[in-house]
């Protein structure tokens, strides 16, 4: 019983979150991508609509250049970003669900998912 109210709980903390919400909570931020490897992966997304990512210390993502600029928006109620060359300079959206402290859930606008966490 326990178990399920625990679930029931952390099920009502979830909001999906508006655009104005996103980016109240993102502007001037650090993201940390939770990753398979138990790294986390981190993103500024600057204020001015830069975020910048910089995978230099991160043997695991070596498939990345190692910093690279690029741009963040809001737009229906999503983020999106588009990098020069990271995934081939492809623009994403992503849906974004608060877990509250800190937390969010993504989902990319072709059906990837993960986790983050906001701040450093």
């Amino acid at each position: 019983m326990l178990a399920t109210l625990s679930l029931a709980a952390g099920a009502a903390s979830a909001e999906e979150l508006d655009g104005p919400k996103i980016k109240k909570l993102i502007a001037g931020e650090t993201v940390r991508l939770d990753t398979p490897f138990g790294i986390a992966l981190p993103l500024r997304y600057r204020t001015d609509g830069v975020v910048v990512g910089d995978v230099s210390g991160i043997s695991a993502a070596s498939m990345f250049a190692p910093k690279e600029e690029g741009r963040w928006w809001i737009e229906r109620n999503s983020l999106c970003q588009k990098w020069p060359s990271w995934y081939k300079g492809r623009q994403f959206c992503f849906k974004i669900t608060s877990l509250g402290e800190r937390r969010i859930s993504w989902v990319r606008d072709d059906g990837a998912k993960g986790t983050a966490r906001i701040g450093d």
